[in-house]
């Protein structure tokens, strides 16, 4: 890693936001109702509802040990934002200023004075941060240091009284165990990590949105709460979970058509003359089943067999269709009336209520996408004589 490797500002970020989600976890777990911002107040911000805020600066240091000590930059960069912000009115009286931090603290230290526990002493702790912002000749701490110093004694003592020093968290490689604690009970605990997996991508994607300003509004304990209490219901024994990014998937940015054009599947469509359009919506189904299995059994949330048995059950629920379609046709009947007969029957996959894995999982593109896939084994067809018209189509590739 170079000294202008990125790296580390990625981590804190990260760090930042995993943190903010193992508190808002705590809080919820407290019944608490609140709400929580990221980089607006602060790094992380928790608000109740007509209570004063909780504002966090979170340090992390991740390969090299450290230490706050009484000119520690982390230390003056939190009290210069809190200075600030009590100057001109952006942070409310009443509000409580939490530096949380992978560092510890020297014993004597402003940040050993800060901590809560039987340590805590403010008077001491303002003798030590008025020394040093009084001696120091550190550069970068000098705005936070002229900050401080244009405080008043009473000033001073309300933002003391209102600082708590968290030292020691884990750092971000070690937070997994704290949220897993958090989220114990939400989900069998073999399927714990895939459970956190799914609440921490849509606790990124939502924090996201509060940082880049496109939503704006902070998030509500209520939001996590909707989110693990449907998350808790995929993993329920008669369901399994639903991936957002991967149903969100749209056609160019991730999924892309040209890639398909050669697949039997697609040739099966083309064979019947389904249009365009609907060959497109064939395409979105073929990827959405196909991810979605995939990350189940990479997930190992499937039980031994099920998979086959699902689709064997998909395979005989056509085989009586098709072959009542074929029954229907007789042996003389015209090309345009097999393709007719074999489109109804394609617009049954399009638009019917097919078997689901398990009777909780009711997103229709698993059954549609598995019965693309199916065609693309040639296990299922829609024309009624797909079995020759594929080993004439395949057989002189294959030469």
């Amino acid at each position: 890693m170079t000294q202008f490797s990125a790296a580390p500002s990625a981590l804190g970020y990260i760090f930042q936001c995993r943190y903010a989600l193992l508190e808002s976890l705590r809080r919820l777990r407290k019944e608490e109702e609140f709400t929580v911002s990221i980089e607006t107040l602060d790094d992380v911000s928790f608000e109740t509802e007509g209570g004063a805020a909780e504002l966090l600066q979170t340090k992390h240091h991740l390969n090299r040990p450290a230490n706050l000590t009484d000119a520690s930059p982390d230390l003056w960069k939190s009290i210069r934002i809190w200075c600030e912000g009590m100057t001109n009115g952006t942070i409310l009286d009443g509000s409580t200023f939490f530096l949380v931090t992978t560092a510890q603290t020297s014993e004597g230290s402003a940040a050993h004075y800060l901590k809560a526990d039987d340590s805590r002493n403010v008077s001491k702790a303002i003798e030590r941060l008025n020394a040093t912002a009084e001696s120091s000749t550190n550069e970068t701490n000098k705005p936070a240091y002229a900050a401080f110093c244009s405080l008043d004694p009473d000033q001073k003592k309300a933002l003391a009284n209102a600082t708590v020093v968290v030292v020691g968290v884990p750092s971000i490689t070690d937070l997994n165990a704290e949220l897993r604690k958090e989220i114990y009970g939400y989900a069998e605990t073999k399927f714990l990590d895939p459970f956190m997996q799914r609440l921490e991508g849509w606790w990124f994607r939502r924090s996201i949105k509060n940082m880049a300003k496109s939503d704006p509004n902070p998030i509500l304990s209520e939001e996590l709460y909707a989110e693990t209490t449907r998350l808790r219901e995929q993993f329920k024994q008669d369901c399994l979970p639903i991936d957002d990014e991967i149903m969100d998937a749209t056609m160019d940015a991730t999924i892309h058509a040209s890639g398909y054009q050669d697949t039997i599947f697609v040739q099966q469509l083309r064979m019947i003359e389904i249009g365009n359009p609907r060959v497109v919506f064939a395409i979105r189904n073929y990827f959405r089943a196909f991810e979605q299995r995939s990350r189940w059994i990479r997930e190992d949330l499937l039980l031994v067999g099920e998979l086959g048995r699902y689709e064997d059950r998909l395979v005989e629920e056509w085989d009586l269709r098709f072959q009542q379609m074929r029954d229907e046709l007789g042996d003389e009947t015209a090309e345009e009336a097999k393709k007719r007969e074999a489109q109804t029957l394609y617009k049954w996959i399009e638009t019917g209520m097919h078997h689901s894995i398990r009777p909780g999982v009711t997103e229709l593109s698993i059954a549609r996408g598995t019965y693309h896939m199916l065609a693309d084994d040639q296990r299922v067809g829609w024309h009624p004589e797909f079995v020759q018209r594929l080993k004439n189509l395949l057989e002189p590739q294959e030469a």
